[in-house]
Order: structure tokens, then C-alpha cells, then sequence
């Protein structure tokens, strides 16, 4: 997943992010800023689901949000 792509459409992908994981709270979110290993280690310690998961509908999450433009 490109870091920057990621940066450019960080508030839509932590609106999408907060939607999936309500548990979330902006600071969770905030201090993951492009950093999806972060903020899935955040989601798996709130939720425990494991990590590899998590990572993989983040980038989902991710894929639609670059076609949000």
C-alpha cells in the first residue's frame, strides 16, 4: 500500500476506519497516521482479532477509499 496515497486520503480512510471499528477513538486513529501496522496493532488490542486480519481490511478499506476521488 503506498504511504503517501494513504496520507492523501487519510480522512476519508479514518472516517471508513472509525465506521468499521466503532471502538476507535480519534486519538487511536490520529496517532496511527499512515502508520497501518500501528493502527491495526490498536484495532487487535481493542478488539482481538489478529493483526494479519485486521491488516487486510485495512488495505481493503484503503483500496476503496483511493476511488472515493
Amino acid at each position: 500500500m503506498n504511504t503517501e496515497q494513504l496520507k492523501g486520503n487519510w480522512q476519508i480512510f479514518k472516517g471508513k476506519v472509525k465506521e468499521q471499528w466503532g471502538k476507535l477513538t480519534d486519538d487511536d486513529v490520529d496517532v496511527a497516521e499512515g502508520k497501518l501496522d500501528q493502527l491495526a496493532g490498536k484495532v487487535a488490542v481493542k478488539y482481538g482479532i489478529a493483526k494479519e486480519e485486521i491488516q487486510k481490511k485495512l488495505e481493503s478499506i484503503h483500496k476503496d477509499c483511493s476511488s472515493c476521488k
